[in-house]
């Protein structure tokens, strides 16, 4: 379990983060991750993984060379001439002076935006600030991700979307069901951390044309998000471990239902003066 959980945020965290984290080794992830695959295609699969991991780690100051040599010293044997093959092909290339350039596919820069919020996560009014992540909900025998958009005015959920893949097209079908439903104005902060997804072209140009202000969190700090890692956890223990979900549909049903009926009009919010997250909007609207 602990390996499908670092499998299921290796585009989110850190790899070697979280495997300090949740007390297992790298190379024990590793040797689960490729257990399936037919030898050739799964050492080159793991080598890309342990590149691009290492790339990260070192926060694109280190070259093929070092790179092989970490590799090696972690007991990954491997040539100079392999590693930078891969790291040609991906598109990996050091800092090494004024004349670098990340490439379309550098893997911790592109389009990673300010932290915006730094922990505030108080608003004066509705779309002034939201927030967005992607949990993961094991059902029978595959995972089903969940990316949600919360509103932090109120702490309601404005916009969520579950599918069997964790892809742009998720987070970005969320974003859409929130700019159905409301009504936000140019300067609308949108916090999310600084996983693929929310790094994708497509996504950042959605927001952009919308008049958002992208925000992301800090390299692998979970708190920089809080508020939506509290209502991931909420979900969990109210709703997907008490049920314990047989079938994608049952799944789909609850969640609607938990989010929909459930947490957004009855659930009580301590952020809330002890009121739903509709309930607080309608008081707002009345004061206003």
């Amino acid at each position: 379990m602990k390996y499908a959980l670092i499998a299921e945020y290796a585009g989110l965290f850190a790899i070697a983060l979280m495997c300090r984290v949740l007390g297992v080794s790298r190379s024990g992830f590793y040797r689960w991750l490729d257990r399936d695959e037919s030898d050739r295609k799964k050492r080159r699969n793991k080598m890309e993984s342990l590149i691009k991991d290492t790339y990260e780690e070192f926060e694109a100051a280190y070259g093929a060379p070092r790179i092989t040599k970490e590799l090696n010293e972690l007991g990954y044997p491997c040539s100079l001439n392999y590693v930078a093959q891969i790291m040609a092909e991906q598109g990996i290339k050091a800092r090494n002076g004024k004349g670098f350039k990340y490439s379309k596919n550098s893997l911790t820069v592109l389009n990673v935006s300010d932290n915006l919020l730094w922990r505030d996560f108080s608003a004066s009014k509705p779309n002034e600030k939201w927030t967005t992540d992607i949990t993961y909900i094991w059902v029978k025998d595959k995972w089903l991700y969940l990316a949600t958009v919360m509103d932090l005015f109120s702490r309601r959920i404005v916009g969520w979307s579950l599918d069997e893949t964790m892809t742009e097209a998720l987070v970005k079908d969320a974003i859409q069901m929130a700019f159905s439903r409301r009504k936000a104005t140019p300067g609308l902060i949108v916090h999310s951390d600084r996983g693929t997804q929310y790094r994708a072209q497509g996504y950042v140009d959605y927001l952009r044309s919308n008049g958002c202000r992208l925000s992301m969190s800090r390299k692998g700090n979970c708190w920089d998000n809080a508020p939506m890692e509290s209502f991931f956890s909420r979900l969990k223990v109210e709703l997907v471990y008490a049920k314990n979900y047989s079938s994608i549909e049952e799944a789909k049903s609850g969640i609607f239902a938990y989010i929909e009926i459930f947490y957004n009009r009855k659930r009580r919010h301590s952020a809330n003066d002890d009121m739903s997250p509709i309930a607080f909007e309608e008081k707002a609207a009345m004061a206003a």
